[in-house]
């Protein structure tokens, strides 16, 4: 009887960090030229790298798609690897850098506007006390954004929330705790005058929010909704913070902002903005620290990683009370 051969198995010894790279841009920009252009080769060289690729793996890993290219399913298979490979790679570098001179590392941070205040900036504050030689780069934005930097290694962690399911597959969150919501109006706003505030009340006023589609919008809505209260009237909708705080100042409107951010720009005397007194029990779905799946944080990113991750618990700075 017969037998097919066995199918081609790839001799990957004489495979380069060079191929490597080349498969992860590849997969990132579709182009040969582009991916080309971004590790510094002429688009020859580059037509080189590929055709030797796909001689060690003896299988085609590209196929032409008008003006670009598309990896076959060996070729995406090897590009996910190669972009672990080169972030572990970067990774590597940083670490045995801040070995060989003695540094105490640079840590790349993203937050959402929240956590950043509530949990990064305390934990910041009291880790550069201890050590005064590590560098910190805090980015700060909303989720999608950040998971996109994480993937692309220009973020060590971040801390914030998964929110589309190609991230989930790629990254992980280590759960840190849901975000309230407070409302927030400038000083001498008319609610401020009357000696109780209800729900009504503030609904008479136009609110600023993100689009719908953003997960502060989903929750108020939803709360709202669970609550038996119409939605808010809207006529701008931002998701800049700036704008929002300029909205509340030239205008009459409300907005519902993270707790911590409530805490730092209305929270005294001499702010321009005020939390009303009003709960209505309107939260945000838990935010947690993302990192890579099976990626290891460096010695000086898991220092900062740890002291943020302790900043939520009961007792240390940041920290808030349970609520039920």
């Amino acid at each position: 009887m017969n037998r097919p051969p066995p199918p081609h198995e790839a001799d990957f010894r004489g495979l380069k960090l060079s191929h490597l790279r080349l498969m992860a841009e590849l997969q990132a920009t579709g182009q040969l030229g582009l991916a080309a252009e971004r590790l510094g080769l002429a688009q020859p060289a580059a037509s080189r790298l590929l055709a030797e690729v796909e001689r060690i793996a003896g299988h085609p890993v590209h196929s032409r798609d008008g003006r670009g290219l598309r990896l076959t399913a060996a070729g995406e298979a090897l590009a996910r690897r190669a972009a672990r490979i080169a972030l572990e790679l970067a990774d590597a570098k940083r670490e045995v850098t801040e070995a060989a001179t003695g540094t105490e590392g640079h840590v790349r941070i993203g937050a959402v506007t929240g956590p950043a205040l509530d949990h990064v900036l305390p934990a910041v504050q009291r880790i550069r006390a201890d050590h005064p030689r590590l560098t910190l780069e805090i980015t700060v934005s909303t989720s999608p954004p950040l998971c996109d930097l994480l993937l692309a290694g220009r973020l060590d962690f971040a801390i914030g929330r998964l929110l589309d399911p190609g991230h989930s597959r790629l990254l992980h969150m280590q759960p840190i705790r849901d975000e309230p919501l407070s409302l927030i109006v400038r000083r001498g706003h008319p609610l401020l005058l009357r000696p109780r505030i209800t729900a009504a009340d503030v609904l008479d006023y136009e609110w600023v929010m993100p689009e719908d589609e953003a997960l502060i919008t989903r929750s108020v809505l939803d709360r709202l909704a669970a609550l038996g209260l119409p939605g808010p009237r809207r006529q701008v909708s931002t998701a800049s913070f700036l704008f929002t705080l300029a909205m509340l100042k030239a205008s009459d409107a409300v907005a519902p902002l993270a707790q911590p951010v409530a805490e730092s720009f209305a929270s005294g005397p001499s702010t321009p903005f005020v939390d009303l007194p009003l709960d209505l029990d309107i939260r945000v779905p838990p935010f947690g620290l993302i990192r890579r799946r099976e990626a290891e944080l460096t010695p000086a990113a898991g220092r900062v990683a740890r002291a943020i991750l302790e900043s939520g618990l009961p007792g240390q700075p940041g920290a808030k009370p349970a609520t039920s």
